[in-house]
């Protein structure tokens, strides 16, 4: 790291301890996380990223008055390392030793340990409260943010314009969302209904917005009462014109930064409040007690409602999963044939300019609106490093003899797209092959699993390891994520991997299938589609694909390979072909015909005739 970039983050540091002493603090909890606790925050937000110089989408540090413990998981475990300075932040794995172990082997009797109340949701709080009492000490919610308070240039806040999202993509309205909801708070005994997640208020409300990159929601908060009055709390200046009309006559709009006070009069004694306690700040599960009601700790029912898709919302995951793959026909007969030309007379493909090609062909394809996260296009070794970001000015080439990465996806009008492919040029590292045939084992391997009703995705990741297990390999990373409709790429609560996630897979839900293999300094490997889950006709559960780009066949070692698996992915570049062929140009039309033949009539005459 540059030694400029490494005293302005030693003096954000002591300017922080500055402020913990004067709130007397021993400790300090810096999560990756804003109001919302999701995934992607506005440049606002990143206090985690400010504080460690770390960027990545996932993490928490604990900085003390002698040091600072940067916790990732295996995703950006390299780049924790290339990002922040050793002697100044110290890492470690979430997950292989949590950050609450950490506390409480760290943490000194009598030690005083600060929060924002607004971004560690319940059981996060919990956690780190159980570890700081094993030390003797106290966990403390603060008012406002100390991070906040030395960040001179801090971002405004985001300022995205909020859009009604019609009924034609929405498939039901926001009052019969509503009525399945109250049945729910019925059930449960609930007076109230409390939601924090952008993305469930945005689906609930039909509407979209853009105060994160790659993710069409609003901030905001919602409550709902048991009378079926709704609040939702938001900055009005945002509204389109005319939003506000198309809104139900039950729902209230308010001041986002009242969400508390309102809350505070809407919740009376002995009130029953069913709120997310690992999506939801900590702030208002500590106002609901001091009420003296009762948080009732569950599940969102938005979040599980959102989640099992209608008719009308798979029908546009579907369209738009065709759109999204005439864009990668067209990117891979685009890069199969410049990578090697362009690198035999000195001018190779960059890896950003690689990010940049596959947006354009999307920006070329019916309902395209932006994309769902920053690409990943990584070539050689730095594939190894699963969330890669390439640097426009210096990113690295793609050349024939390093396979290259690209993991991307898309906006549309009518849903989310999310899929991975590697690419290879000729001469392949040593494994390569061996760990790509793997790879490969383990898609199919799931994507042809039948299950019964009530299995949940830690139930199944094994089955998808099993071909990489086999030789010793592993991924640290999760098998399968939800994803949303024309929301979130990452969508609770469904998920797949070694993780306990006690959530049934059910009909209309739609998770990735991802398994990969990264070898440090030399390669990656990845293949990614997404699947919708349907009902079989013997009440058993499948995964039917959305996904239809060519899984390159020329690294498969066949011999490896059983008749099955042939058979299976023979039938779905057929698929491919038939879905993709007749929108694509001639070229990408030419170059699918020939990558798309029987995996035993390989053919490189595209090459010569693009």
């Amino acid at each position: 790291m540059p030694e400029s970039r490494r005293a302005i983050l030693q003096n954000r540091l002591t300017a922080l301890r500055g402020e913990m002493k004067s709130l007397e603090l021993d400790a300090l909890i810096v999560p990756r996380f804003d109001a919302h606790q999701g995934e992607y925050i506005a440049p606002h937000d990143e206090r985690l990223g400010f504080v460690t110089g770390f960027t990545g989408s996932a993490g928490v540090a604990i900085v003390t008055r002698d040091l600072v413990r940067l916790f990732v998981d295996g995703r950006y475990t390299v780049q924790a390392r290339n990002q922040c300075p050793a002697d100044l932040i110290d890492r470690d794995h979430i997950f292989e030793h949590p950050p609450e172990v950490w506390l409480a082997e760290t943490a000194e009797n009598g030690w005083v340990i600060g929060y924002d109340a607004m971004l560690l949701p319940p059981n996060w709080v919990r956690r780190y409260a159980d570890s700081a009492a094993e030390a003797g000490a106290s966990l403390q919610p603060l008012t406002g943010n100390p991070v906040d308070r030395i960040w001179t240039d801090q971002p405004a806040e985001p300022f995205g314009e909020i859009s009604a999202f019609p009924l034609q993509f929405a498939g039901v309205s926001a009052t019969d969302k509503r009525a399945g909801l109250l049945e729910t708070m019925q059930e449960e005994g609930a007076d109230l209904l409390v939601d924090t997640q952008p993305d469930n208020i945005a689906w609930l409300l039909n509407v979209r917005g853009g105060d994160v990159a790659y993710n069409p929601m609003p901030q905001s908060f919602f409550v709902l009462e048991k009378s079926g009055a709704g609040h939702w709390f938001v900055n009005r200046q945002k509204f389109e014109v005319g939003l506000e009309d198309t809104l139900p006559d039950w729902i209230e709009v308010h001041p986002k930064e009242t969400f508390l006070d309102v809350l505070v009069e809407k919740t009376g004694e002995g009130a029953k409040v069913l709120l997310d306690p690992d999506f939801s700040p900590a702030a208002v599960t500590l106002l609901v007690k001091q009420a003296k009601a009762e948080p009732l700790h569950k599940l969102s029912p938005v979040t599980l409602k959102k989640a099992q898709k209608n008719r009308t919302e798979l029908e546009g995951l579907r369209a738009c999963h065709i759109e999204d793959a005439v864009a990668w026909a067209e990117f891979g007969a685009w890069l199969e044939t410049h990578v090697p030309e362009r690198a035999a007379v000195g001018n190779p493909v960059s890896e950003y300019e690689a990010e940049e090609k596959i947006l354009s062909f999307r920006r070329e394809r019916q309902g395209f609106l932006s994309e769902s996260f920053r690409t990943i296009s990584c070539a050689g070794g730095n594939a190894a490093m699963c969330h890669y970001a390439a640097d426009p000015q210096v990113s690295a080439p793609i050349l024939p003899a390093h396979p290259y990465l690209l993991d991307s996806g898309g906006q549309y009008e009518t849903g989310t797209t999310d899929a991975t492919r590697s690419y290879s040029f000729g001469t392949l590292p040593d494994g390569y092959a061996r760990a790509y045939t793997a790879v490969f084992q383990a898609l199919h391997a799931l994507a042809t699993l039948r299950f019964p009703k009530g299995t949940q995705g830690h139930q199944i990741d094994a089955i998808c390891r099993r071909p990489l297990w086999d030789l010793g390999l592993d991924y640290d990373h999760g098998t399968g994520h939800g994803i949303g409709h024309r929301l979130s790429v990452h969508e609770q609560p469904q998920r797949i991997g070694k993780q306990v996630n006690p959530v049934d897979l059910v009909p209309g839900m739609v998770l990735s299938i991802e398994p990969g293999y990264y070898q440090a300094g030399s390669y990656g490997i990845r293949l990614e589609n997404l699947f919708e889950v349907r009902e079989a006709e013997d009440g058993f559960l499948e995964f039917s694909n959305l996904t239809w780009i060519p899984i390159q066949t020329a690294p498969l070692l066949r011999d490896r390979l059983g008749t099955a698996e042939i058979a299976w992915l023979d039938a779905y570049h057929a698929e491919v072909e038939k879905q993709v062929g007749d929108k694509c140009s001639d070229k990408a039309r030419e170059w699918l015909q020939d990558v798309c033949r029987p995996i035993g009539q390989p053919s490189p005459h595209w090459r010569q005739a693009v």
